[in-house]
């Protein structure tokens, strides 16, 4: 079976297209690469002994987008990464934002529309939450205002994806709201490559420990939580990777009750800020340099899922912890160093 994969060469992308490959299914990737490269595709084929097809494309040039599309429109499904998903560069630049997040996800569901595709996974983030009253957060915490521009084109993008549903009752949904992705695959052959300055903490945790970057910030330490910093629930990339396998199995086998179903993907855990800084000293031996600085527009206080509905329905657990990520973000690093990036 054929399933398309937009921003397939960024970092959960390319995870992604490994788990697919290795159960089975035919991949077609398109990216711009405005944020990736194509060395990503050498490492999927180092761990799966195959390419996926690739286009470089840009989503938000409707023509290109339904002219690749079609070409493959006998895909049972699209897995929709693509996006900017820097939470302080939106707060820089919300209308890049806003018109690169949406516009692209409207041409996808035009060429899904066009083209009778059936099945669709969206990729949503925790952010829509905002600053919940209650933790862990379910899949019906209520949304409350979004902090960022970032997490407001993802609570429009569930917006439109539900409004696109209505009309079209014979296509299957499912918004994916995952956590905090972090470490790297287990070969070390694909990861998340930072293209100029690490925007996600764990790429700044190791640039900082190898001396690329001179020092770390972290951002408040003044927050109502047990040590002062943010807490989030920082999950491996590879388990987030085969949910979206197990997402779109589950609407090829008919098994969900809406057709736009909603699901957390998260370890349950919520971890602070300087934590996850030291489970990585710990795995790694290295003593991070870090300061406390004020606290960063756009950032939530707390937020941890409450996973149970994904457990259950989707049969989806979380395999790695949060010491196996850091051990194998920290082997990536090293991995990159070695090639000169």
């Amino acid at each position: 079976m054929k399933v398309i994969v937009t921003g397939g060469t960024g970092y959960i992308g390319s995870h992604t297209i490994v788990d697919l490959m290795n159960n089975g299914f035919e991949v077609i990737c398109i990216d711009n690469l405005s944020r990736s490269t194509t060395y990503s595709l050498t490492g999927i084929e180092e761990i799966t002994g195959k390419k996926p097809t690739f286009y470089q494309i840009d989503l938000c040039d409707k023509e290109a987008t339904l002219q690749v599309i079609g070409e493959h429109k006998d895909a049972v499904g699209i897995i929709h990464f693509a996006a900017l998903k820097s939470v302080g560069e939106s707060v820089d630049k919300p209308l890049l934002y806003y018109a690169n997040n949406i516009d692209s996800l409207l041409n996808v569901l035009l060429s899904i529309q066009q083209y009778n595709i059936p099945n669709f996974v969206f990729s949503s983030s925790c952010s829509i939450y905002g600053n919940a009253e209650e933790l862990p957060v379910t899949e019906n915490t209520p949304i409350k205002n979004a902090e960022s521009p970032y997490a407001h084109t993802k609570q429009i993008g569930e917006d439109i994806i539900r409004n696109f549903a209505t009309i079209n009752p014979a296509q299957q949904n499912i918004l994916l709201r995952y956590f905090n992705p972090v470490g790297a695959h287990p070969s070390v052959n694909i990861g998340e490559i930072p293209i100029d300055q690490p925007n996600n903490l764990v790429p700044y945790i190791t640039r900082t420990a190898l001396g690329k970057l001179q020092q770390l910030t972290v951002f408040g330490n003044d927050y109502n939580t047990r040590d002062g910093s943010c807490i989030r629930d920082y999950i491996h990339v590879c388990d987030i990777a085969h949910a979206h396998t197990l997402a779109l199995k589950f609407l090829i086998d008919k098994k969900n009750e809406s057709n736009c179903e909603v699901f957390n993907l998260g370890t349950g855990n919520g971890m602070s800020v300087l934590e996850a800084i030291h489970a990585f000293e710990k795995v790694s031996g290295k003593k991070l340099n870090y300061t406390i600085g004020t606290r960063r527009a756009g950032d939530v206080v707390a937020v941890y899922a409450d996973n149970t509905k994904a457990a259950t329905q989707l049969n989806w657990t979380c395999e790695y912890n949060l010491e196996d990520a850091m051990l194998s973000a920290w082997n990536w690093e090293l991995k990159m160093q070695e090639m000169g990036w």
